[in-house]
């Protein structure tokens, strides 16, 4: 028998709202805190009492140290609803159990995203796959008019292509021939259908690797649309397994982690020694990177002088016809 989590049975076949017209559900789950321990201490025969002390400190100590099978023990399954390119960005974790809606076997409903005014940004002049600033609102209202528009005329096609509707383009023996034979197939009659189109599926994940999806997905760099999903199924990982997500905030989410080039420069910085990690290791995204882990630790007040250390050597190494990236 399945053990219970009342906090997760509460929520079970939910759907949570995301964007527009996409949800999340919680439809089963297996294991729990308490099943990440069984399955620790079965390694040391350790199966006699323990207290819920003893298994927060136990899944603490497998988080930081990155022993990641016994979280292999818990699996969840959802039922989400999203546009296809959540999806194709989605489906890279490749470490799931994916059933997803045929648009071959059945028509596609006519559902599609289309961004609030607020979401609409320019390109990041920076992060060449992220957005920027927002646009003014009358950039952003013909951005999502002209989408409505684009998408309507798709599914008007797709439902013409099916013999749901008459465009007229056909003749009256045409038009009856097309629905004496049932339409153009579905498998192709989809093939004009935008991106932004609604799919489904049900999708099954152990917990470590969940975890890691959680973890990439809800950076500040994940698409913002996809970073809904990740909150929604976030709350429902924290109601299952309450210890195993404090111990991922702590040791991995909310971590900073720092490469043998970073904590050599942090050593030179605070001794106030010249810093050849700079002139040797670092490119320029790597630079800019440790800066932000810098105010991420709280030490904002040596930034000037990495920085001045980095412009001097850029400079330098320049001025000799080398190149700092």
């Amino acid at each position: 028998m399945r053990e219970s989590i009342p906090a997760a049975d509460a929520l079970l076949d939910k759907q949570v709202p995301v964007l527009d017209h996409g949800f999340v559900a919680l439809t089963n789950y297996m294991g729990s805190d308490a099943e990440i321990c069984r399955a620790a201490r079965t390694c040391t025969s350790g199966e006699g009492t323990k207290t819920t002390s003893d298994d927060r400190a136990l899944i603490r100590r497998l988080m930081r140290d990155n022993h990641t099978s016994p979280f292999e023990f818990v699996e969840m399954t959802f039922l989400c609803q999203m546009p296809i390119f959540v999806a194709r960005q989605w489906i890279r974790h490749r470490t799931a159990n994916v059933n997803e809606m045929s648009g071959r076997y059945g028509e596609l409903p006519e559902l599609t995203y289309v961004p609030e005014p607020e979401r609409i940004s320019w390109q990041n002049p920076v992060n060449k796959q992220g957005s920027g600033d927002a646009v003014p609102a009358t950039i952003a209202e013909w951005f999502r008019d002209s989408l409505e528009g684009d998408m309507e005329a798709a599914f008007e096609t797709y439902h013409e292509f099916l013999g749901r509707r008459d465009d007229g383009c056909l003749s009256m023996v045409e038009r009856q021939d097309l629905i004496a034979n049932g339409g153009i197939s579905r498998e192709l009659a989809r093939i004009n259908l935008p991106l932004s189109t609604y799919t489904k599926w049900k999708w099954k994940i152990d917990l470590h690797n969940l975890l890691h999806f959680l973890e990439l997905r809800l950076h500040l760099y994940a698409q913002w649309e996809i970073r809904q999903y990740a909150r929604a199924m976030a709350e429902m990982v924290q109601a299952l397994c309450p210890l195993a997500w404090e111990a991922f905030e702590d040791f991995r989410l909310n971590a900073v982690t720092l490469s043998g080039s970073e904590i050599l420069a942090i050593r030179a910085i605070v001794n106030g020694e010249t810093n050849p990690v700079f002139t040797s290791r670092f490119s320029k995204s790597e630079f800019s990177a440790f800066l932000t882990k810098l105010a991420d630790i709280g030490m904002q007040r040596f930034i000037p002088d990495a920085t001045n250390a980095r412009l001097s050597w850029e400079s330098i190494s320049t001025g000799v016809g080398g190149n700092p990236e």
